[in-house]
């Protein structure tokens, strides 16, 4: 596999704006946010041993470790307490050392529902120095054969239901996260006590950490290679720059994303690193999810802009208590103005900010930080800690400054390695120099702020006009009618594209037309 060396520069900070980070001399801009506290590259550190370094200040915080859940199950009500959690790493990761030839470099293809188990194994695994390639439970035996191409592992860890598409040629075979053997090995007290039964993995931070899949930034699925470092980078940037406030009840929040998805991979183990408690849900169900806020009391969801809309205008919102809620993390696409301002109508008492990141770039890449970040209708946030980025015309490739549009590129320690069996791919997403081309068109204000205005393949190009699907979105938003839109290119006479628009205000009309 082709992998870029990733290299900063470190111009005179002279040359750099302080109020947008963009260096007039580089082009290129560098993220405003305060320095953090990063273990030196070179020390031997695995992802799993850097958030446990985290957890025992953050977990204390507010209760001992043995009683503050962890992980809630919401469809059964399970809880996993932070001293159990810790317990079953260390039982699995011992018993896996025992019972199967795995050993560091090794693959393991995941294959599961969320539940409890996922958190414990890939923490295990990744102790372990074995690259864990979480997949989609419900991929098609084809999916599954191109994955496996891709990801080469070498065992399969699954369910009863899920395995079945799970090519036989896996060196070491599956294992059922739902058999007696998986549920013996979480619990054998004899490797709990017992060190000496443990042999320490010495993991490098830049050792291959996750397989995830992503189509990339075009194309086909592709496996996307991050390592502990990238990690260990993004987790380090989110747990001190995070705020806390004395009086705040503990938090707890409430995930909807799959835990096979970079956003829903990510926000477990930051969550699990400042101490707070997850709620999962198997499966997205919108009015289970507002039974799940009254119920758990949650203060903290990320969210999609659609399930933002849904919860400013669904009459359902009324049946429950969503008094616990305190900031909403959006993420995805593009959060209109209106639709901000609708829900803010509907939550005074809740923020709302907004984020940005890709599969390629760890997950973060920008963020909102504080109230008063989270005015800025529209953007993304800034630049996320030890990060840099060029805004580069597509078409002469000149790198932009504030104000302008173009293809926004990013370069930082959380940036992927490459993409696992495809060089290609590779070589044209990452340069020479390790930055990242996104396939995004964004642009940055004179203040350092970030704003997403579309995919650059999804411009609607007409006559001598590029349209940003995005935008038109917007405009459909406002009509209190409407209660979500998606803009596709559609080739028809403006006549006939007028009559199929005529029950929307007067405004979008016109704006179509």
């Amino acid at each position: 596999m082709a992998t870029q060396t990733q290299t900063q520069s470190h111009p005179n900070t002279t040359t750099i704006d302080p109020n947008s980070g963009f260096c007039s001399h580089s082009r290129t801009f560098h993220s405003l946010r305060p320095n953090v506290p990063l273990p030196p590259p070179s020390h031997p550190l695995s992802l799993t041993d850097y958030v446990f370094s985290l957890l025992p200040s953050a977990a204390t915080a507010t209760a001992s470790s043995s009683i503050t859940s962890a992980i809630i199950d919401a469809a059964t009500d399970r809880h996993l307490s932070y001293s159990l959690l810790l317990r079953q790493v260390k039982s699995l990761t011992s018993s896996l050392q025992s019972l199967t030839p795995l050993s560091k470099g090794h693959v393991a293809l995941i294959l599961t529902p969320s539940s409890l188990h996922v958190p414990v194994l890939y923490f295990s695994l990744l102790s372990l120095g074995v690259t864990i390639a979480p997949a989609n439970p419900l991929s098609s035996q084809s999916e599954l054969t191109h994955l496996v191409k891709l990801a080469k592992p070498v065992i399969a860890f699954s369910t009863s239901n899920a395995a079945k598409n799970i090519p036989s040629s896996l060196k070491f075979g599956t294992i059922l996260l739902d058999s007696p053997l998986f549920l013996s090995m979480l619990n054998n007290n004899e490797y709990v006590n017992a060190d000496s039964r443990t042999r320490r993995v010495e993991v490098s931070q830049s050792d291959s950490a996750a397989i995830l899949f992503s189509s990339g930034t075009t194309g086909r699925v592709k496996g996307v290679l991050l390592t502990h470092r990238n990690f260990i980078a993004l987790i380090g940037g989110f747990y001190h720059l995070r705020m806390v406030v004395d009086d705040d009840p503990h938090p707890v929040s409430l995930f909807t994303l799959p835990l096979f998805h970079v956003f829903g991979f990510f926000m477990l183990v930051r969550a699990i690193a400042v101490g707070e408690t997850l709620v999962f849900m198997h499966r997205f169900d919108f009015e289970g999810m507002l039974k799940a806020v009254e119920r758990y009391r949650i203060t903290y969801m990320p969210v999609s802009p659609p399930l933002v809309v849904a919860l400013a205008k669904s009459e359902l919102v009324k049946k429950y208590d969503m008094s616990s809620l305190r900031y909403l993390g959006s993420g995805g696409a593009p959060l209109g103005k209106e639709v901000a301002e609708d829900f803010r109508a509907q939550f005074p008492n809740v923020e709302i900010g907004q984020g940005y990141g890709l599969t390629e770039s760890g997950g973060g890449a920008a963020r909102v930080l504080g109230p008063d970040e989270s005015k800025r209708h529209g953007s993304v946030g800034r630049l996320s800690e030890n990060m840099e980025a060029k805004i580069v015309d597509p078409v002469t490739g000149e790198a932009l400054s504030p104000g302008q549009k173009g293809e926004l590129w990013l370069r930082g320690p959380t940036i992927m390695k490459g993409y696992v069996g495809d060089e290609k791919a590779t070589a044209e997403t990452l340069d020479s120099e390790g930055w990242l081309k996104t396939g995004d068109l964004c642009y940055f204000d004179s203040d350092g702020f970030l704003y997403i205005v579309d995919r650059l393949k999804e411009l609607i190009k007409y006559k001598a006009y590029q349209v940003p699907p995005a935008e038109l979105e917007h405009i459909l938003h406002t009509n209190p009618e409407i209660a979500d839109a998606a803009v596709v290119p559609y080739v028809s006479s403006p006549l006939m594209l007028c009559s199929e628009a005529n029950k929307l205000s007067s405004m979008t009309m016109n704006y179509i037309c």
